[in-house]
């Protein structure tokens, strides 16, 4: 049966590193999806059917933290001991909040312009933008061990997240 001790990386066997093979999470989570499937437990005692939905639960909350670079980012930092404070600490460099500024400025611009090619723009320099700070924290957690500055990325990369929500959201209305 699956050891709830273990954390995510252990359990898909994988060294506990923000840069992460893909393709080898990828197979680790179909070997141990098809090992504990509750459909293979559809004919046990109710209590083995529990623990195989449990399993089964564990290991999709797993590949799904480990999966999203943001939310892998989140449960390192957890694992160490570091809390992000996404909630209360919102202090950010001025540089990067004038940049969000002009995005978000940009957004409504264009949202009220119906310009989709405008958007399209802005979510290309947003993913770049991503891209840029993903290495950042790849070396922040895995080379540097500087848990102050990954956590600074991981709340950076939040607000990028809400800015590409906005950018979507933008793109739903227009195509409507």
């Amino acid at each position: 049966m699956l050891d709830f001790s273990h954390d995510h990386f252990t359990l898909f066997g994988l060294p506990r590193s923000y840069s992460l093979d893909g393709a080898a999470l990828e197979t680790a989570y179909r070997a141990l999806q098809s090992l504990y499937h509750p459909d293979r437990a559809a004919a046990l005692a109710d209590a083995d059917k529990r623990l195989a939905l449990q399993a089964a639960t564990r290991v999709n909350e797993a590949f799904q933290t480990l999966k999203s670079p943001l939310n892998r980012a989140r449960y390192l930092l957890q694992l160490a001991g570091v809390d992000t404070k996404e909630e209360t600490n919102t202090s950010m460099p001025a540089a990067f909040l004038m940049q969000q500024m002009e995005w978000r400025e940009a957004v409504m611009d264009a949202r009220a312009a119906q310009d989709m090619a405008a958007l399209d723009q802005l979510a290309g320099e947003l993913a770049g933008e991503t891209r840029v700070l993903e290495h950042a924290l790849a070396r922040e957690l895995d080379t540097r061990h500087d848990y102050a500055a990954a956590a600074l990325i991981v709340r950076k990369l939040r607000f990028l997240a809400k800015l590409d929500q906005e950018i979507g959201d933008a793109v739903e209305v227009l195509l409507d």
